[in-house]
Protein backbone atom coordinates (compact mmCIF):
# COMPACT_ATOMS: atom_id res chain seq x y z
CA UNK A 1 0.00 0.00 0.00
CA UNK A 2 1.37 3.51 -0.98
CA UNK A 3 1.71 5.94 1.16
CA UNK A 4 -1.19 8.06 -0.26
CA UNK A 5 -3.45 4.97 0.27
CA UNK A 6 -2.07 4.97 3.55
CA UNK A 7 -3.54 8.48 4.53
CA UNK A 8 -6.60 7.77 2.82
CA UNK A 9 -7.32 4.40 4.71
CA UNK A 10 -6.65 6.41 7.94
CA UNK A 11 -8.86 9.16 7.15
CA UNK A 12 -11.72 6.47 6.40
CA UNK A 13 -11.25 4.55 9.21
CA UNK A 14 -11.43 7.91 11.58
CA UNK A 15 -14.51 8.95 9.78
CA UNK A 16 -15.97 5.86 10.73
CA UNK A 17 -15.04 5.59 14.18
CA UNK A 18 -16.57 9.28 14.40
CA UNK A 19 -19.64 8.41 13.22
CA UNK A 20 -19.71 6.31 17.04
CA UNK A 21 -17.62 7.78 19.71
CA UNK A 22 -16.36 11.17 18.07
CA UNK A 23 -17.33 14.76 17.18
CA UNK A 24 -15.17 14.61 13.57
CA UNK A 25 -16.37 16.98 11.24
CA UNK A 26 -17.85 19.66 12.96
CA UNK A 27 -18.31 21.58 10.18
CA UNK A 28 -20.35 24.89 9.91
CA UNK A 29 -21.89 26.97 7.04
CA UNK A 30 -23.82 30.11 6.91
CA UNK A 31 -24.69 32.92 4.53
CA UNK A 32 -24.89 36.77 4.02
CA UNK A 33 -26.59 38.34 1.12
CA UNK A 34 -24.68 41.84 0.46
CA UNK A 35 -27.22 45.39 -0.07
CA UNK A 36 -26.35 44.72 -3.94
CA UNK A 37 -27.58 41.35 -4.19
CA UNK A 38 -24.55 39.38 -4.09
CA UNK A 39 -24.34 36.34 -2.10
CA UNK A 40 -21.62 34.98 -0.26
CA UNK A 41 -21.22 31.67 1.77
CA UNK A 42 -19.04 30.62 4.41
CA UNK A 43 -18.03 27.37 6.04
CA UNK A 44 -15.43 25.42 8.10
CA UNK A 45 -14.21 21.77 7.53
CA UNK A 46 -13.14 20.57 10.39
CA UNK A 47 -11.67 16.63 10.64
CA UNK A 48 -9.31 14.75 12.99
CA UNK A 49 -6.49 14.66 10.25
CA UNK A 50 -5.03 16.88 7.60
CA UNK A 51 -7.36 15.82 5.06
CA UNK A 52 -4.88 17.60 1.99
CA UNK A 53 -7.39 19.54 -0.26
CA UNK A 54 -6.46 20.74 -3.14
CA UNK A 55 -8.85 22.88 -5.30
CA UNK A 56 -10.08 20.67 -8.37
CA UNK A 57 -11.14 22.52 -11.27
CA UNK A 58 -13.42 20.88 -13.78
CA UNK A 59 -14.12 22.20 -16.59
CA UNK A 60 -18.03 21.55 -18.60
CA UNK A 61 -18.04 18.63 -20.74
CA UNK A 62 -15.93 16.58 -18.67
CA UNK A 63 -16.69 13.10 -18.56
CA UNK A 64 -17.34 12.35 -15.01
CA UNK A 65 -18.03 8.88 -13.56
CA UNK A 66 -19.22 7.20 -9.58
CA UNK A 67 -16.66 5.93 -7.50
CA UNK A 68 -18.55 2.83 -6.33
CA UNK A 69 -16.31 -0.17 -5.79
CA UNK A 70 -17.61 -0.97 -9.50
CA UNK A 71 -18.38 1.78 -11.41
CA UNK A 72 -20.04 -0.19 -14.23
CA UNK A 73 -23.01 -0.24 -11.40
CA UNK A 74 -23.41 3.35 -11.17
CA UNK A 75 -24.31 6.68 -13.21
CA UNK A 76 -21.83 8.25 -16.14
CA UNK A 77 -22.35 11.88 -17.06
CA UNK A 78 -20.92 14.77 -18.56
CA UNK A 79 -20.19 17.68 -17.03
CA UNK A 80 -23.15 20.49 -18.38
CA UNK A 81 -21.34 23.44 -16.22
CA UNK A 82 -18.03 23.59 -15.18
CA UNK A 83 -17.25 24.15 -11.58
CA UNK A 84 -14.16 24.60 -9.11
CA UNK A 85 -13.90 23.31 -5.31
CA UNK A 86 -12.05 21.68 -2.76
CA UNK A 87 -11.42 17.89 -2.55
CA UNK A 88 -9.93 15.43 -0.32
CA UNK A 89 -6.78 13.21 -0.28
CA UNK A 90 -7.40 13.48 -4.22
CA UNK A 91 -10.78 11.80 -4.63
CA UNK A 92 -13.04 13.38 -7.09
CA UNK A 93 -15.15 13.70 -4.59
CA UNK A 94 -15.93 17.78 -4.18
CA UNK A 95 -16.82 19.07 -0.24
CA UNK A 96 -17.09 22.38 -1.00
CA UNK A 97 -17.52 24.00 -4.65
CA UNK A 98 -18.71 26.87 -6.97
CA UNK A 99 -20.40 26.12 -10.47
CA UNK A 100 -19.44 28.64 -13.38
CA UNK A 101 -23.47 29.77 -13.18
CA UNK A 102 -23.11 30.76 -9.48
CA UNK A 103 -24.59 27.57 -7.90
CA UNK A 104 -22.74 26.36 -4.77
CA UNK A 105 -22.79 22.77 -2.66
CA UNK A 106 -21.59 21.71 0.87
CA UNK A 107 -21.13 18.85 1.62
CA UNK A 108 -21.28 18.15 5.77
CA UNK A 109 -20.92 15.53 8.17
CA UNK A 110 -24.02 13.91 9.00
CA UNK A 111 -23.05 11.04 11.37
CA UNK A 112 -25.79 8.29 12.95
CA UNK A 113 -28.90 9.81 11.06
CA UNK A 114 -27.55 9.32 7.04
CA UNK A 115 -29.08 6.26 5.54
CA UNK A 116 -28.83 5.76 2.14
CA UNK A 117 -30.69 3.04 -0.76
CA UNK A 118 -30.23 -0.29 -1.26
CA UNK A 119 -28.21 -0.98 -4.04
CA UNK A 120 -31.02 -2.41 -6.74
CA UNK A 121 -30.22 -3.18 -10.38
CA UNK A 122 -33.40 -1.55 -11.49
CA UNK A 123 -31.70 1.69 -9.60
CA UNK A 124 -27.74 1.01 -10.85
CA UNK A 125 -28.02 3.35 -13.87
CA UNK A 126 -28.83 6.31 -11.66
CA UNK A 127 -26.29 5.02 -8.73
CA UNK A 128 -23.67 7.55 -6.95
CA UNK A 129 -21.61 6.88 -3.69
CA UNK A 130 -22.67 9.82 -1.22
CA UNK A 131 -19.28 11.55 -1.61
CA UNK A 132 -20.24 11.68 -5.78
CA UNK A 133 -23.39 14.37 -5.10
CA UNK A 134 -21.48 17.18 -4.44
CA UNK A 135 -20.04 16.87 -8.33
CA UNK A 136 -23.08 15.91 -9.84
CA UNK A 137 -25.13 18.47 -8.68
CA UNK A 138 -22.50 21.31 -9.78
CA UNK A 139 -22.25 20.06 -13.39
CA UNK A 140 -25.89 19.78 -13.67
CA UNK A 141 -27.66 22.72 -12.58
CA UNK A 142 -27.34 26.25 -12.43
CA UNK A 143 -30.13 26.97 -9.71
CA UNK A 144 -31.58 25.82 -6.46
CA UNK A 145 -35.08 26.29 -8.43
CA UNK A 146 -33.10 23.60 -10.86
CA UNK A 147 -31.60 21.10 -8.00
CA UNK A 148 -34.96 21.28 -6.37
CA UNK A 149 -36.87 19.51 -9.30
CA UNK A 150 -34.29 17.09 -9.77
CA UNK A 151 -32.23 16.80 -6.84
CA UNK A 152 -33.64 13.07 -6.17
CA UNK A 153 -33.20 11.77 -9.91
CA UNK A 154 -30.13 9.61 -8.33
CA UNK A 155 -30.23 7.05 -5.57
CA UNK A 156 -27.12 7.61 -3.17
CA UNK A 157 -25.94 4.15 -2.03
CA UNK A 158 -23.58 2.75 0.43
CA UNK A 159 -19.92 2.65 -0.79
CA UNK A 160 -18.69 -0.48 1.02
CA UNK A 161 -14.76 0.27 2.29
CA UNK A 162 -13.12 -3.15 3.10
CA UNK A 163 -10.86 -1.48 5.46
CA UNK A 164 -13.36 -0.10 7.68
CA UNK A 165 -15.96 -2.76 7.86
CA UNK A 166 -17.98 -2.04 5.05
CA UNK A 167 -18.81 1.57 6.65
CA UNK A 168 -19.74 4.46 4.12
CA UNK A 169 -19.33 8.39 4.13
CA UNK A 170 -22.19 9.94 6.75
CA UNK A 171 -23.19 13.30 4.72
CA UNK A 172 -25.75 16.29 4.05
CA UNK A 173 -25.59 18.94 1.61
CA UNK A 174 -26.35 22.86 1.64
CA UNK A 175 -26.95 24.09 -2.23
CA UNK A 176 -27.41 27.90 -2.62
CA UNK A 177 -26.96 30.31 -5.82
CA UNK A 178 -26.94 33.95 -7.08
CA UNK A 179 -30.52 34.82 -5.77
CA UNK A 180 -29.71 34.02 -2.31
CA UNK A 181 -32.21 30.77 -2.34
CA UNK A 182 -30.95 27.71 -0.37
CA UNK A 183 -32.20 24.08 0.38
CA UNK A 184 -30.32 21.70 2.48
CA UNK A 185 -30.78 18.42 1.61
CA UNK A 186 -30.29 14.96 3.47
CA UNK A 187 -30.37 11.31 2.75
CA UNK A 188 -32.91 9.83 5.58
CA UNK A 189 -34.80 6.04 5.62
CA UNK A 190 -33.09 5.68 1.90
CA UNK A 191 -34.49 8.66 0.57
CA UNK A 192 -33.58 12.32 -0.54
CA UNK A 193 -35.22 14.72 1.69
CA UNK A 194 -35.35 18.20 0.95
CA UNK A 195 -36.25 21.19 3.12
CA UNK A 196 -36.17 24.81 1.93
CA UNK A 197 -33.19 26.93 4.07
CA UNK A 198 -34.36 30.51 4.81
CA UNK A 199 -31.65 31.32 7.33
CA UNK A 200 -28.76 30.04 4.47
CA UNK A 201 -27.32 27.63 7.90
CA UNK A 202 -26.21 24.25 7.83
CA UNK A 203 -24.26 22.16 10.59
CA UNK A 204 -24.21 18.49 11.46
CA UNK A 205 -26.42 15.90 13.30
CA UNK A 206 -29.24 15.87 13.58
CA UNK A 207 -31.78 16.43 11.24
CA UNK A 208 -32.09 20.30 9.83
CA UNK A 209 -35.81 20.03 10.88
CA UNK A 210 -34.34 19.19 14.72
CA UNK A 211 -32.42 22.43 14.49
CA UNK A 212 -35.18 24.62 13.16
CA UNK A 213 -37.01 23.75 15.76
CA UNK A 214 -34.34 24.21 18.19
CA UNK A 215 -34.10 27.88 18.06
CA UNK A 216 -36.99 28.30 19.45
CA UNK A 217 -35.00 27.98 23.00
CA UNK A 218 -32.89 31.05 22.18
CA UNK A 219 -35.72 33.46 21.10
CA UNK A 220 -34.54 35.83 23.75
CA UNK A 221 -31.21 36.51 21.86
CA UNK A 222 -30.67 39.68 20.32
CA UNK A 223 -27.57 41.93 19.47
CA UNK A 224 -28.87 44.57 21.35
CA UNK A 225 -27.44 44.68 25.12
CA UNK A 226 -30.41 44.79 27.93
CA UNK A 227 -31.16 48.16 29.20
CA UNK A 228 -30.95 49.27 32.65
CA UNK A 229 -33.23 48.00 35.64
CA UNK A 230 -34.45 48.96 38.68
CA UNK A 231 -35.12 46.22 41.46
CA UNK A 232 -35.34 47.88 44.86
CA UNK A 233 -34.30 50.81 44.68
CA UNK A 234 -31.27 50.04 43.08
CA UNK A 235 -30.35 50.74 39.38
CA UNK A 236 -28.63 47.49 37.58
CA UNK A 237 -26.19 48.23 34.50
CA UNK A 238 -24.15 45.72 32.22
CA UNK A 239 -20.91 45.32 33.51
CA UNK A 240 -19.86 45.35 29.80
CA UNK A 241 -20.85 44.69 25.74
CA UNK A 242 -22.84 41.67 24.71
CA UNK A 243 -25.68 41.49 27.10
CA UNK A 244 -28.15 40.49 24.74
CA UNK A 245 -26.35 37.34 23.74
CA UNK A 246 -26.14 36.31 27.14
CA UNK A 247 -26.74 32.72 27.12
CA UNK A 248 -25.78 31.74 23.52
CA UNK A 249 -23.96 28.08 23.40
CA UNK A 250 -20.74 28.78 23.14
CA UNK A 251 -19.12 24.84 22.79
CA UNK A 252 -18.82 23.23 19.59
CA UNK A 253 -22.01 20.73 19.27
CA UNK A 254 -23.42 20.84 16.31
CA UNK A 255 -26.87 22.56 18.07
CA UNK A 256 -24.83 24.48 19.52
CA UNK A 257 -22.77 25.70 16.54
CA UNK A 258 -25.93 25.87 14.48
CA UNK A 259 -27.58 28.21 17.13
CA UNK A 260 -24.62 30.71 16.36
CA UNK A 261 -24.50 30.64 12.99
CA UNK A 262 -27.84 32.10 12.77
CA UNK A 263 -27.46 34.71 15.31
CA UNK A 264 -24.01 36.03 14.34
CA UNK A 265 -25.73 35.33 10.54
CA UNK A 266 -28.65 37.60 11.26
CA UNK A 267 -27.66 40.15 13.19
CA UNK A 268 -24.58 40.75 10.45
CA UNK A 269 -24.45 44.40 9.15
CA UNK A 270 -25.54 44.84 5.76
CA UNK A 271 -22.95 45.62 3.81
CA UNK A 272 -23.07 47.25 0.26
CA UNK A 273 -20.88 44.44 -1.93
CA UNK A 274 -20.71 40.86 -1.85
CA UNK A 275 -16.78 42.37 -2.46
CA UNK A 276 -16.91 44.02 0.90
CA UNK A 277 -18.53 40.79 2.34
CA UNK A 278 -16.09 38.35 1.58
CA UNK A 279 -13.74 40.02 4.77
CA UNK A 280 -16.94 40.23 6.77
CA UNK A 281 -17.78 35.84 6.04
CA UNK A 282 -14.21 35.33 7.07
CA UNK A 283 -14.98 37.47 10.16
CA UNK A 284 -17.58 35.43 11.27
CA UNK A 285 -15.95 32.22 10.84
CA UNK A 286 -13.67 32.69 12.86
CA UNK A 287 -16.53 31.97 15.87
CA UNK A 288 -16.45 28.60 14.77
CA UNK A 289 -12.50 28.16 14.52
CA UNK A 290 -11.54 25.05 16.43
CA UNK A 291 -7.55 25.22 17.52
CA UNK A 292 -5.86 21.62 17.70
CA UNK A 293 -6.71 20.61 21.62
CA UNK A 294 -10.01 22.09 22.01
CA UNK A 295 -11.83 18.78 20.95
CA UNK A 296 -10.67 15.60 21.26
CA UNK A 297 -11.06 12.34 22.05
CA UNK A 298 -9.60 9.08 23.30
CA UNK A 299 -9.90 5.90 20.87
CA UNK A 300 -7.70 3.01 21.87
CA UNK A 301 -5.07 4.85 23.33
CA UNK A 302 -5.03 7.21 20.87
CA UNK A 303 -5.63 11.08 20.94
CA UNK A 304 -7.80 12.83 18.21
CA UNK A 305 -8.50 16.00 18.08
CA UNK A 306 -10.42 17.21 15.17
CA UNK A 307 -9.63 21.09 14.40
CA UNK A 308 -10.75 23.31 11.86
CA UNK A 309 -8.37 22.47 8.43
CA UNK A 310 -9.22 24.66 5.87
CA UNK A 311 -12.64 27.65 6.06
CA UNK A 312 -13.96 28.98 2.64
CA UNK A 313 -15.86 31.60 1.19
CA UNK A 314 -17.82 31.66 -1.94
CA UNK A 315 -18.76 34.83 -3.54
CA UNK A 316 -21.43 33.69 -6.04
CA UNK A 317 -21.87 37.75 -7.36
CA UNK A 318 -18.25 37.64 -8.83
CA UNK A 319 -17.90 33.88 -8.87
CA UNK A 320 -14.75 34.00 -6.63
CA UNK A 321 -13.81 30.73 -4.22
CA UNK A 322 -11.83 31.55 -1.26
CA UNK A 323 -10.22 30.14 1.14
CA UNK A 324 -7.31 30.27 3.85
CA UNK A 325 -5.81 27.17 5.84
CA UNK A 326 -4.91 26.08 9.27
CA UNK A 327 -1.32 26.81 8.21
CA UNK A 328 -1.78 29.85 6.22
CA UNK A 329 -4.20 32.00 7.25
CA UNK A 330 -3.40 33.99 4.27
CA UNK A 331 -7.01 34.34 2.19
CA UNK A 332 -6.41 33.00 -1.35
CA UNK A 333 -9.38 33.47 -4.22
CA UNK A 334 -9.66 31.49 -7.08
CA UNK A 335 -11.80 33.33 -10.21
CA UNK A 336 -14.16 30.64 -11.14
CA UNK A 337 -14.23 31.43 -15.09
CA UNK A 338 -10.47 32.37 -15.52
CA UNK A 339 -9.24 28.72 -13.70
CA UNK A 340 -12.07 27.22 -16.40
CA UNK A 341 -10.99 29.09 -18.95
CA UNK A 342 -6.81 28.38 -17.87
CA UNK A 343 -7.93 24.54 -18.04
CA UNK A 344 -8.48 24.31 -21.46
CA UNK A 345 -11.06 21.25 -20.81
CA UNK A 346 -8.61 19.38 -18.77
CA UNK A 347 -9.69 18.67 -15.28
CA UNK A 348 -7.19 20.28 -12.87
CA UNK A 349 -5.97 20.50 -9.56
CA UNK A 350 -4.24 23.56 -7.88
CA UNK A 351 -2.55 23.02 -4.62
CA UNK A 352 -3.97 24.37 -1.61
CA UNK A 353 -1.22 23.75 1.25
CA UNK A 354 1.18 26.21 2.24
CA UNK A 355 2.55 28.21 5.33
CA UNK A 356 2.75 31.25 6.31
CA UNK A 357 5.73 33.18 6.91
CA UNK A 358 5.72 35.75 9.68
CA UNK A 359 6.69 39.21 8.73
CA UNK A 360 9.32 41.24 10.54
CA UNK A 361 7.94 44.96 11.03
CA UNK A 362 10.13 46.06 14.02
CA UNK A 363 11.75 48.87 11.75
CA UNK A 364 9.43 49.42 9.02
CA UNK A 365 9.09 53.14 10.81
CA UNK A 366 6.42 55.73 9.25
Amino acid sequence: MNTKSQRICLLLAFAVQSCVSTPAGACTGLRLIAADGGVVVGRTMEFGVDVESDVLVVPAGTELTNTLADPSKGMHYQAKYGFVGANVLGMKAVVDGVNEKGLYVGGFYFPGYAEYAKPMPETEERALAPEDYGAWLLANFATVAEVKANYDKVVLVPKPIAEIGGESFPGHFVVHDSSGASVVIEPMDGKLKLFDNPLGVITNSPSFDWHLTNLRNYINLTATNVPPVDAGGIRLTQFGQGTGLHGIPGDFTPPSRFVRAVAYSQAAQKLATADETVPQVFHLMNSFDIPVGAVRDVHEGQVHNDYTVWTSAADLKNMRWLYRTYKDQTIRSVDVRKALDAAAGQPRLIEMDSSQPIQDISTSFK
